[in-house]
Order: C-alpha cells, then sequence, then structure tokens
C-alpha cells in the first residue's frame, strides 16, 4: 500500500477542471499529480497527499466546480495498492532515457543549373468560337414566327431562364426588371403573346 490518499474530480469542460484544481490546491497541503483528458469533453485532476487533507481539499475542489462548470464525480482512495500506481502516474514508473543531441554535418550547397522546357502554348480551339457565335444568333429563334399557334410552342419549349432573357430584349412588354425575375413561364408567355400579335 502506497503512503497517500489519492483524490480524483472528474469535470466536463476545462474552466471548472482548473477551478476545482485551483481551490483543491489552495485549501489543504496536497500535490497535484496530473490532468487528463478522458474524451467527450470529460477532465480528471488527480491530487495525492495526507488522508483528511485530500479530503478536504477534494470537498473544496468539487463545490469550486460545482459553482463554475459542470462536475461529474468526485473519489477519494485512501492508501491505494502499489499496483494501481502506473494508472495514477504513468511516467513514475518509467524512467525516460534523454535523446542524444544528434550533431548536424555541414553540407555544401550544390546548385544544379535547369534548363527550362519550352513554353507550350494551349492550341486555339475553333470549334468552341463557333458554337459561341451560333448560340449568339439562334438566341431568340422565336422572333420570326407570324403564327400565334407556332410562336406560342416555340416559346413553351424554352426554359424559363432563357425566357426571361428573350423578354427583357423584346420592347413593348408591360412588365420590365425585377417582374420580369419574378414571373412564372405562364406570365412571361402570355406577355410576349399580347406584345408580339397586338391583343
Amino acid at each position: 500500500m502506497l503512503d497517500y490518499a489519492l483524490g480524483l474530480i472528474e469535470t466536463r469542460g476545462l474552466v471548472g477542471a482548473v477551478e476545482a484544481a485551483d481551490a483543491m490546491c489552495k485549501a489543504a497541503d496536497v500535490q497535484l499529480i496530473s490532468k487528463e483528458r478522458t474524451g467527450g469533453g470529460l477532465i480528471c485532476i488527480k491530487i495525492k497527499g495526507d488522508v483528511a487533507a485530500v479530503r478536504a481539499a477534494v470537498d473544496a475542489g468539487a463545490a469550486a466546480a460545482q459553482r463554475v462548470g459542470d462536475l461529474v464525480s468526485v473519489h477519494v482512495i485512501p492508501r491505494p495498492d502499489q499496483e494501481i500506481e502506473i494508472l495514477i502516474s504513468p511516467t513514475s514508473s518509467h524512467k525516460v532515457k534523454p535523446i542524444p543531441k544528434v550533431q548536424e554535418k555541414k553540407v555544401d550547397k550544390i546548385r544544379k543549373r535547369v534548363e527550362k522546357p519550352p513554353s507550350i502554348k494551349p492550341p486555339s480551339i475553333p470549334a468552341l468560337q463557333e458554337e459561341v457565335k451560333t448560340e449568339e444568333t439562334t438566341e431568340h429563334p422565336v422572333a420570326g414566327s407570324d403564327d400565334e399557334a407556332t410562336y406560342k410552342q416555340e416559346l413553351e419549349s424554352m426554359t424559363v431562364h432563357r425566357l426571361r432573357h428573350y423578354a427583357r430584349s423584346v420592347k413593348g412588354l408591360s412588365i420590365f426588371g425585377r417582374q420580369i425575375s419574378r414571373a412564372n413561364r405562364d406570365q412571361l408567355i402570355a406577355e410576349l403573346i399580347r406584345v408580339k400579335f397586338q391583343k
């Protein structure tokens, strides 16, 4: 058995844990062993010292943690068994050997002359330019229709976006600007037919 008592306080969040550790260290003659994050925002504070001092410190720490944050659990283990000492402070039983410093060797920088590859110009794509031109010319294919049924059918085959774009280019509409943006397909078609055939 160990000759000291172990005090544990678990809180949710760092602020409550720090407040509990501060209150415990101020309340009694105890030694702070470690702070452990156990996942899910839970933090466990471990202290050791005389049994009465640890009990007083844990009570003070629990009260402080409950005032500030979310207290999860509190426990005091008087004179814990030697087997759990590796759980209390895992670094105390394992001596860590210091890592020897590696001496750096000076290396001369070697500069290589790298030839730049010849710059490659991207080929021009005439096919895409032709497609763009054909789209611009066929932007308003319905403008030449003189038959009302054909004109309406051509308007109905257009998307609402294209209808709105076309409506903005037609003069004499009673709707304009934001009203065209808010109008639905049927309103746009009715307005375009009214202007085209003067209804």
